[in-house]
């Protein structure tokens, strides 16, 4: 079994089956990380424990028990995640003073209790504020598809990670933008679920009322059978909704998708972009129009434009938002100890402790009229589908870059296109374009508020036609 080239759901039924033991998969997803050692995705490698995990796992199967459907599966996670034993850095020089998390993140015990294997912490831009993980104490994560270009951010070293074929599925967070924009850059799939889907409890938060947490994966039944595990409420996150979970990889059928009404954003979405990225779009969409590959005939129907209303207010109510909430949780240690900071984080920061509390005020009305008017947009389509960035990923250390024929700053435009649907909430995932000889780009597929299956259904159908696919980085 070709380990780096298969799936989660494959390495689990493999284990299960006896083809392969979980001691074996360990082993061998832990001497790729030590021999990538030069993308910098990793900031902690937890062998001893997950060597000790695998042969629980092999224990439990050979005694005739089922320890779960990712049973054996290595996963990784963002390092502002607690795991039992280690300091949550969260990116940040401050934190690693911290003592040692007592317990795991829900999201991490979830996963435990669904058989996967920890194998370590992912790096990040400081306090999950930014889009590029070039990170000032902890070194920049490389993209495994260029490493002369940056990872994306703020979850770079869990997108890498996915991209280079070190573990089948990482954790990441998503407060503007942070797994669609890394997801996009690497050319994998990343999962942004609806604001309050998944429980957050025991994850360092940027901003609380944007913060998402979800899954990055090479292929969109392993991203459906991550978020099935993630589910369900927890009192410990007070914005974890008590819904009950929906099953979404059972629902990943093709044939479902048929009729469904799609449109594509016009206007602001599809406008301060290279043309490379719209055309992704426009290849998703017309693969959604006229699929390519018998026998999935009768297609879609129609693709239409839509005009998602006030975007740009959207966004900068959102910089006004995250910046104030942002600088609220660091306002200690922004007035005792700044110089630990990383430069960028700690003037954003120092930026939004000058907020006045009328413009917070303001920002958050807007924010309601903004989500009243999205949600009308979903009486009349199903799937709205947008550009992930406006461009393949930049340079390391590279501060400006030209869009559209506008010289812009590198790190706030990366998340253009994100930050606008992230602000109220909606689920999205990030698929993968490949390119010939070119670097990925990523197509947002939105829809609206607890619509995850729905979003996955048409990904599948993408991945199906061959439009969507993530192979491994060759990463020598």
């Amino acid at each position: 079994m070709d380990l780096q080239q298969a799936d989660a759901v494959a390495i689990a039924a493999a284990i299960k089956a006896g083809e392969i033991s979980a001691k074996a998969v360990c082993t061998e997803f832990l001497e790729k990380i030590a021999a990538a050692k030069h993308l910098n995705c990793f900031t902690a490698v937890t062998a001893e424990t997950a060597i000790a995990s695998a042969e629980k796992i092999d224990n439990a199967i050979a005694q005739g028990n089922d320890p779960g459907i990712l049973a054996g599966v290595p996963f990784a996670v963002k390092n502002l995640f607690d795991i039992a034993g280690l300091t949550t850095l969260a990116g940040s020089k401050i934190n690693a003073e911290n003592p040692p998390a007592t317990k795991d993140a829900t999201a991490v015990a979830r996963l435990k209790q669904a058989g996967a294997i920890l194998v370590g912490a992912l790096n990040m831009d400081e306090y999950a504020y930014g889009f590029v993980t070039e990170n000032s104490h902890y070194g920049a994560t490389l993209n495994p598809r260029d490493t002369t270009r940056v990872a994306g951010g703020s979850s770079g070293g869990s997108a890498a990670a996915i991209a280079a074929g070190l573990v089948p599925i990482t954790l990441g967070s998503d407060t503007n933008g942070s797994i669609r924009v890394p997801a996009a850059l690497c050319g994998i799939f990343g999962l942004k679920p609806t604001y309050g889907r998944l429980s957050r409890s025991g994850a360092v938060l940027f901003s609380s009322s944007f913060d998402h947490i979800g899954p990055f994966a090479r292929s969109v039944r392993d991203i459906a059978t991550v978020f099935d595990v993630l589910q369900g409420a927890d009192s410990t996150d007070p914005v974890c909704t008590n819904r009950h979970p929906v099953e979404t990889r059972s629902l990943l059928s093709l044939q479902d998708v048929e009729g469904l009404r799609i449109a594509v954003a016009d206007g602001y979405f599809a406008k301060g972009a290279e043309p490379e990225a719209l055309e992704a779009v426009a290849k998703v969409a017309r693969a959604l129009k006229d699929p390519p590959n018998p026998p999935y005939q009768g297609g879609l129907g129609g693709i239409a434009t839509v005009t998602i209303p006030e975007p740009h207010r959207a966004r900068a109510a959102a910089y006004i938002i995250t910046a104030a909430e942002g600088a609220n949780l660091h306002r200690k240690n922004l007035r005792s100890r700044p110089q630990d900071f990383d430069p960028a984080t700690r003037d954003r920061f120092l930026a939004g402790a000058l907020i006045p509390a009328e413009w917070y005020i303001q920002a958050q009305r807007f924010r309601q009229w903004y989500r009243d008017r999205v949600r009308e947009i979903f009486r009349d389509v199903d799937i709205i589908l947008a550009p992930t960035t406006p461009c393949v990923a930049p340079l390391l250390g590279q501060e400006k870059m030209v869009i559209a024929g506008e010289e812009v700053l590198v790190r706030p435009n990366l998340g253009l296109f994100t930050q606008p649907l992230s602000f109220i909430g909606l689920p999205v995932i990030s698929v993968p374009v490949q390119r010939p000889n070119a670097l990925p780009l990523g197509v947002q597929i939105i829809a609206a508020p607890y619509n995850e299956a729905l979003i996955l259904q048409v990904a599948a159908f993408l991945e199906a036609q061959g439009i969507v696919t993530s192979p491994v980085a060759d990463i020598g």
